[in-house]
């Protein structure tokens, strides 16, 4: 008999910050609900829809996966986090909603070539952020991304 094969999917995007509270701090403003509270500043957990978002501490994520602390990256990581939208009025108010919490404007919004609209903030620790409506992806009622086949 052989094994199941494991059903694919992501679940936590787990952030390393150098502050616990100034990032949690952060994530509360811009909406995100907190679970799991009794963790105090240890870890932190936030709900986005279908994933969460993880916030731990730098030096104990880079120890946990055995990866130098330093140096650390200033530039880009090769990796953005996506809040899509539904509109170009709520990109850009998504944009100056982050930038009133704390966050850093990276790029105004503008059109793409791929025919979106999109700018970028980055938090507290230098995540980056896109905040996009893109063609053939859809944020429904459920806060959800549906994606067209």
């Amino acid at each position: 008999m052989s094994e199941p094969v494991p059903v694919p999917r992501f679940t936590v995007i787990t952030l390393g910050v150098v502050d616990m509270r100034r990032a949690i701090s952060f994530y509360e403003a811009l909406g995100f609900a907190r679970k799991m509270r009794a963790t105090g500043e240890a870890v932190a957990f936030f709900e986005t829809g279908a994933t969460v978002i993880g916030l731990f501490p730098w030096d104990e994520l880079a120890g946990e996966a055995e990866v130098a602390v330093a140096p650390r990256p200033q530039a880009f990581r090769g990796v953005t986090l996506a809040w899509n939208c539904r509109s170009v009025e709520e990109v850009d108010t998504v944009l100056a909603f982050a930038v009133a919490k704390g966050a850093s404007l990276i790029k105004k919004a503008g059109r793409t070539s791929y025919g979106g609209y999109c700018g970028h903030f980055a938090d507290p620790d230098g995540h980056l952020w896109e905040v996009v409506v893109a063609p053939g992806v859809e944020v429904g009622e459920d806060r959800r991304v549906h994606l067209k086949d």
